[in-house]
């Protein structure tokens, strides 16, 4: 275990130095004046005009050579300073703190929906595979995976907050504006988790040792909770790890549509304000998230296995 912990934060640091110089490479690959882009970003586009943006290039050096650039940006960060926004001038560590906090709520709310709906589903229909629940099971699970999460929401708002007015369209602050967004998201992930727990109860079920825990006379729910719960466990908990990774992707989209102010709304704010310290920051703390998720999986599953327990 902690040989694996040690390779875990080896691939931290791999993936730190990856992201750290693709992002810098790729800010400064887009096309168009950056001064300009910063300057319009702080006043607005219809006030911005050359003289602003030189001032903005002379005030943040932009006029240095992108690898004179680049190391000045890592050499702050091994003192573990992230800089200032280009744009609102507050500390970057501070904008993500805010920012992931707000994602992090959404994620966790999408999460346990997904967790209350597709999981039971699934088990449900393992234990009686080919029948109706299964069918009608696989029928809205492939319905609602092939339907993209960004027409899903839009679809739900039209729905639910213009036709039905019960739910605000957008906004944070208030229970009200998580059930939309997060719901959009919850139905995709229990949609996939419910197949995942399906297939893996299923594969238990027809195992000989839970048939051997039905002859010695115990009931469904004993042998469900001895022989089931936890070898159903470890693809689960894989599944669900993965998912959280790829709820950044939903979670930049669905941020955008519903005005969440998490930290996928301000990546792509950042990116178009060319606010570069700002973008480089983020994509560092999504990359190190990963691999950190990545190694809790690992943890998790290892002590879920009944054979990983044995040794």
């Amino acid at each position: 275990m902690i040989k694996a912990i040690g390779y875990r934060a080896a691939q931290a640091l791999i993936v730190a130095a990856l992201i750290g110089v693709l992002t810098f490479l790729m800010m400064r690959a887009l096309p168009g004046d950056i001064a300009f882009r910063i300057a319009a970003g702080r006043y607005g586009y219809d006030a911005v005009n050359a003289a602003a943006a030189e001032a903005v290039r002379q005030e943040l050096n932009l006029d240095q050579s992108a690898l004179a650039a680049f190391f000045q940006w890592f050499g702050d960060l091994l003192r573990l300073d992230f800089g200032r926004s280009v744009i609102s001038g507050r500390p970057v560590v501070e904008e993500i703190r805010h920012q992931l906090g707000a994602s992090l709520q959404l994620a966790g709310a999408a999460l346990a929906i997904s967790l209350f709906i597709g999981p039971p589903l699934g088990v449900l229909a393992g234990l009686r595979a080919g029948g109706w629940l299964d069918r009608s099971l696989l029928v809205v699970s492939t319905a609602l995976r092939s339907v993209p999460q960004f027409m899903l929401g839009l679809l739900l708002i039209v729905i639910v907050s213009i036709q039905l007015r019960w739910l605000p369209p957008a906004g944070y602050g208030q229970v009200a504006h998580f059930i939309l967004p997060a719901t959009t998201l919850a139905l995709g992930l229990a949609a996939v988790s419910a197949r995942v727990a399906r297939d893996a109860m299923a594969g238990v079920a027809s195992s000989s040792y839970y048939a051997f825990g039905r002859w010695k006379g115990l009931d469904e729910g004993q042998v469900f909770r001895r022989h089931g719960l936890r070898n159903i466990g470890v693809p689960l908990v894989t599944f669900i790890g993965l998912q959280l990774v790829m709820l950044v992707e939903g979670v930049v989209v669905i941020e955008s549509i519903f005005a969440w102010p998490g930290i996928g709304h301000a990546l792509v704010h950042a990116i178009f304000g060319r606010d570069v310290p700002m973008v480089q920051a983020t994509a560092l703390m999504l990359g190190i998230g990963f691999v950190a998720l990545n190694a809790l999986v690992d943890l998790l599953t290892h002590w879920i296995d009944p054979r990983g327990a044995q040794r």
